[in-house]
């Protein structure tokens, strides 16, 4: 199929690193994906076949005949529910508000998932309902979610997935920081089963050592994420990872070459 992406943002993907968005660009346009950036749609009329699209870029309008519109633009919370309105619950752009312990203004109910905000992803909906649940039950020592420490993965292919801080947003807070890199084409494991695309980034605080994002571009990123997430739980600095052993020929080994990069320790490329 002929497929044309429409961005009304300056790139695709712009929640992540704006590096790993340019990669995944890069392979969607040599896939054959037409990609058009800085785009509004201004209308959409569907006919008896197809579906007539009218686009606006740079203030010029652009017509476009195609067989299928697939939108995706956000999430809006389904918090219509009958009753609510007699409670002291509170709406706020459509997402019930909550605490740190998905409790609501209302007492005895709570609220977990997409209907209680952001981020929309089906492990923090998970991880939200058993902190919910140990809360009521009286468990000690439960302790909130820091949404932080939430992995993000987008299953397109190349495979995309981050936790933490962007290179930017950890700029923009003030960080001074270090940056490490490394390729899927330095990786053994990553030539041997064809997949030489990708790349591994790091982000630390050069001051503390704290890892404080990572992001990931290619194949079977979206296991190998989980590994900088219990990293970032455990609040590792770059001495724990540079200590690590991890094992060959595996993709893993990237994660901990990426670190390395990033304090010009680099072994394998």
């Amino acid at each position: 199929s002929d497929v044309t992406i429409v961005e009304m943002e300056d790139r695709i993907l712009p929640v992540e690193d704006e590096e790993i968005s340019l990669l995944a660009e890069k392979s969607f346009i040599k896939d054959g994906i037409n990609i058009l950036t800085s785009t509004t749609v201004k209308k959409i009329s569907p006919n008896k076949k197809d579906v007539s699209v009218t686009l606006e870029k740079g203030g010029k309008l652009i017509e476009m005949l195609v067989d299928r519109v697939l939108l995706a633009i956000g999430v809006i919370g389904n918090s219509e529910i009958s009753g609510l309105e007699a409670t002291n619950v509170k709406i706020e752009n459509s997402f019930i508000k909550t605490n740190e312990w998905c409790h609501t203004d209302e007492e005895g109910i709570y609220a977990i998932g997409d209907v209680a905000g952001a981020p929309w992803l089906a492990h923090k909906a998970s991880h939200e309902g058993v902190i919910c649940v140990e809360k009521i039950a009286g468990e000690k020592n439960v302790l909130p979610l820091d949404k932080n420490l939430i992995p993000g993965c987008t299953y397109c292919r190349p495979q995309i997935a981050s936790v933490g801080l962007t290179e930017q947003k950890a700029k923009d807070a003030g960080y001074a920081i270090r940056v490490g890199r490394f390729p899927f084409a330095g990786n053994g494991k990553a030539l041997a089963i064809g997949a030489p695309e990708g790349l591994v980034k790091t982000i630390f605080d050069t001051k503390t050592g704290e890892l404080l994002g990572a992001h990931l571009i290619g194949a079977g990123v979206t296991e190998l994420i989980q590994g900088y997430s219990v990293a970032k739980t455990l609040e590792t600095t770059e001495v724990d990872l540079t200590r690590t052993v991890f094992p060959h020929p595996t993709l893993s080994e990237m994660l901990h070459e990426s670190v390395l990069n990033a304090f010009e320790k680099t072994i394998h490329f």
